[in-house]
């Protein structure tokens, strides 16, 4: 009798201790594996057989041999609007909030990847940059722990620099594909902020930035047409400027000044 209650002592033991080593999103960690398995076994499934194939009439399904992952061709910054990581973390992991990323980083440099790359993140919302409207579908979404308001980190823009390299080599993602969300969505978002070191990112091949010597923009040009041509949404004209002042100019004038006409010349001719 004694010794059983010495094994169920043990058996209790043991369970507290593996309880307790778990890490601090385990219960969701679990769930994101299940939800990942869910979405391998429908890609697993034949086309024909499934009940929300677009082409049910086909006499059988030919499987093509050629054929891979589809990869994200952007990149879109953010800051989170919160004020600690842990936050974040916590808003990302409810599924009320129906927000995701692809990446957070601390301000203390550390980076937390909790979603994979080719999976799509609940990050950008509705926009437009270019012809694309849907831009969670082929973009990594980053998110800076940062209020809004203040500088940010120097071991976080460290951490960001290394993290943008791989990414831009593992998917040859093109140098003028790293925006900011308000980029994206210019009526609604101001992240990353005027305090983002944007030409930083330029200099290391990330995003496009203006040249230091600018010609002046000829008589008549065309500024609207301009910021459409770099990607802007120009449907709201004040939007657009203001998006690209906060990440160019790094103010939040509307008017346009005579520099400002010159740097959006010369980004046009860079796009």
């Amino acid at each position: 009798m004694r010794y059983l209650l010495y094994i169920c002592i043990i058996a209790l033991t043991c369970a507290t201790i593996i309880t307790c080593n778990r890490p601090p999103y385990y219960a969701t960690n679990k769930i994101y594996r299940q939800q990942a398995g869910e979405y391998a076994a429908r890609l697993k499934q034949n086309p024909g057989i499934t009940a929300n194939d677009t082409l049910t009439a086909a006499p059988y399904f030919v499987g093509t041999t050629n054929f891979t992952m589809r990869k994200p061709n952007f990149v879109v910054i953010h800051h989170t609007a919160q004020q600690t990581t842990e936050q974040t973390l916590k808003t990302f992991t409810l599924p009320r909030t129906e927000v995701s990323a692809h990446y957070i980083i601390a301000r203390n440099g550390t980076v937390y990847h909790i979603l994979n790359d080719y999976l799509r993140a609940h990050h950008a919302g509705a926009g437009k940059w270019g012809s694309i409207t849907d831009m969670n579908s082929c973009s990594i979404g980053i998110e800076l722990d940062n209020n809004g308001t203040e500088p940010f980190a120097d071991a976080q823009v460290a951490s960001l620099l290394v993290l943008l390299r791989q990414l831009k080599q593992a998917y040859n993602i093109p140098t003028a594909n790293f925006i900011g969300h308000a980029d994206f969505a210019p009526a609604r978002k101001t992240d990353p902020g005027i305090a983002f070191p944007w030409k930083t990112l330029a200099e290391n091949g990330f995003g496009l930035w203006y040249s230091d010597t600018l010609r002046s923009a000829p008589e008549g040009f065309n500024y609207l047409l301009a910021l459409r041509l770099i990607g802007y949404d120009v449907h709201d004209s004040t939007a657009a400027i203001k998006a690209f002042k906060r990440h160019y100019m790094q103010d939040t004038a509307r008017q346009l000044s005579p520099r400002d006409l010159s740097a959006i010349y010369d980004l046009m001719n860079k796009s």
